[in-house]
């Protein structure tokens, strides 16, 4: 029995899990419908929700020595987050931060609990800063520790508390690594380098002489690296000759160290100890479902972890890995809302030629109602990023469409993440409109598949991917049967002026800038091109997006309401996406509306 789409969007998720010093386990879940914040002492055992809000939690980090956590909360999605302490023994809640026009970063607890570090863009909006505020202290109280002139991010404290990993973007595949002096503010740079190299998921060891990272500084892809920070010396700790190893966590008590490789988009685990600083004697490899996990938490003794899994099968839960056992298993029960598990589908990881001889990898899913005699209808659905990749995570949404007799194509077009940096690279700038050109040949691989009907194909995308929607629709109007479009982009032009002040340079850096490309910008915006489209549109947005104004959807729907039927769908409390469920019911419920009045 097919369920309604509120039956499929009230399917929860647990995940984000932190270890207290007595290993309770604090993780957020949206069993109110937005992320809150919930405690667990036993796997299996009954939770107990934290916060109450009616607003998005966005992290959970347990005090190292307190029965205190901090979390993350922005309002209607601005993503202007501010940060918050939480007395477990009175339920008593302080707003560190107090400052609701500032984007707070987080960036750990002092080994002693006693000072908290942040990233913000308070001083101006288009740059992080660096502050450390005692945890007694709220709002004007932090101290500045270092201004900053563009996008920081923190890694946690050393060991010693002295000092704090500092990663500064510049591109999503290009970023420096330093540490700097809480006391002093002096900054030591670690990674020099020449072109585009990504330093990323930096973090302390346990001697706090050596950062880890995973880098492509010398491959293709991301291997895990370490650097000593007196002498600058860099060593390969572990690398994969074929895929990335996209994230390390480092126990820097013990020297328990976890890494993720991703593996056509499947992670593969491994646990080990570091014998020396620049190598592993790897003691296990977790057996975890086959999907996707990541967001690893040691607990206090360093020996065991928490990390979230999830798989197209199965809503993200959280496991705990290692300890005395060795052994993996779940803590938290996600409910599916009563859905069987076994109706979930997993997808085919497919591979199609495009126009320039290269195999672009998708995840291909087929309804169990498919008859192999091309009756199916097919969504094809584009992440955003674009230096993002489609993975075979759990999506109540494309559940639902594969129990109503949709088939979803997924692909990972080039520019996208996974796939080491020439793939990621080759949609830059003046390369854009190739990603597009697989998304054509995606279509041309669906048209030749025995399952589909070549004449109820549908483009849906959401932010990057909401543009490749919008242009796929305008390059190639004779392919669709109707296109979504979530938080997209309709100009590069008018989104690069009016995007959040500090997401401006990073954007530039992959699409081009405003001063050197405006006019390279226009031509490629599918704005530009609007009269081409031919399938019927549905626009949805929030009002509070920062990251892509509501004035894109307004001049698309302006602009394409003369060529072809367009809805449009916009949520006053919500941000780049929707959180809340019942805007997301509402958002989904339309869209199947639309699905029903133009493909079905």
């Amino acid at each position: 029995m097919a369920h309604d789409i509120e039956r499929y969007l009230n399917i929860r998720s647990a995940y984000g899990a932190s270890f207290s010093a007595d290993d309770e386990l604090a993780f957020l879940m949206d069993t109110t419908g937005v992320p809150q914040v919930w405690t667990l002492s036993d796997p299996g055992g009954w939770p107990e929700q934290r916060t109450f809000f009616d607003e998005r939690v966005t992290f959970v980090s347990w005090s190292p020595e307190r029965p205190a956590f901090a979390f993350g909360m922005d309002r209607g999605g601005d993503e202007r987050q501010q940060l918050f302490h939480y007395d477990v023994s009175t339920g008593e809640i302080t707003n560190w931060t107090t400052d609701p026009d500032a984007k707070h970063r987080w960036g750990g607890w002092s080994h002693d609990g006693e000072r908290i570090a942040f990233a913000a863009n308070r001083r101006d909006e288009s740059v992080f800063d660096i502050y450390v505020q005692d945890r007694s202290e709220t709002g004007t109280d932090a101290e500045l520790v270092a201004e900053g002139d563009g996008w920081l991010t923190l890694g946690g404290w050393s060991p010693d508390s002295s000092r704090l990993i500092v990663t500064e973007a510049y591109s999503n595949f290009d970023q420096d690594v330093a540490v700097v002096d809480v006391e002093t503010g002096e900054l030591t740079e670690l990674t020099p380098h020449d072109g585009t190299v990504r330093f990323q998921s930096a973090t302390w060891g346990p001697d706090g002489d050596h950062v880890y990272f995973v880098s492509d500084r010398e491959s293709d892809t991301l291997d895990l690296w370490s650097v000593d920070i007196d002498s600058g010396a860099f060593s390969l700790v572990a690398a994969d000759d074929d895929w990335e190893i996209d994230g390390v966590a480092v126990d820097d008590e013990t020297g328990r160290i976890a890494y993720s490789t991703n593996v056509d988009g499947y992670t593969e685990l491994t646990v080990g100890e570091l014998s020396t600083p620049t190598a592993i004697e790897v003691t296990e490899t977790p057996e975890l479902p086959r999907g996707v996990a990541g967001g690893i938490d040691f607990d206090a003794a360093g020996e065991g972890f928490a990390l979230t899994v999830t798989r197209r099968g199965d809503t993200a839960n959280v496991y705990v890995g290692g300890g005395s056992t060795g052994e993996t298993e779940r803590w938290t029960r996600a409910a599916t809302a009563g859905i069987p598990l076994d109706s979930f589908v997993e997808p085919e990881l497919v591979h199609y030629p495009t126009f320039d001889g290269r195999e672009i990898p998708a995840f291909f899913s087929l309804p169990e109602t498919d008859t192999g005699h091309g009756e199916t209808p097919v969504i094809v659905d584009i992440h955003g990023g674009p230096e993002s990749q489609r993975r075979p995570s759990f999506s109540a949404v494309t559940q639902y469409f594969l129990a109503n007799g949709y088939a979803v194509f997924e692909p990972n077009v080039r520019g996208s993440a996974g796939y080491g940096k020439a793939y990621g690279h080759l949609d830059d700038v003046e390369k854009r409109m190739d990603s597009v050109a697989d998304i054509e040949a995606a279509v041309e691989w669906l048209h030749d598949h025995p399952a589909v009907d070549s004449d109820r194909i549908v483009a849906m995308g959401g932010s990057y991917g909401g543009f490749m929607v919008l242009a796929a629709m305008t390059e190639y109007p004779d392919l669709w049967a109707a296109g979504i479009d979530i938080v997209g982009i309709a100009n590069f032009v008018t989104f690069l002026e009016n995007t959040g002040e500090w997401r401006r340079e990073l954007r530039e850096a992959e699409y081009g800038s405003l001063a050197d490309d405006r006019e390279f910008l226009e031509s490629i915006s599918p704005l530009t091109t609007i009269d081409s489209i031919r399938a019927p549109l549905f626009v949805l947005h929030g009002e509070n997006d920062p990251r892509v104004p509501v004035s894109e959807a307004h001049q698309l729907v302006e602009a394409a309401r003369e060529h072809v039927p367009v809805r449009e769908r916009i949520f006053e409390d919500e941000g780049h996406g929707f959180t809340k469920l019942e805007n997301r019911v509402r958002a989904y419920e339309e869209i199947v509306e639309f699905l029903a009045e133009h493909v079905e």
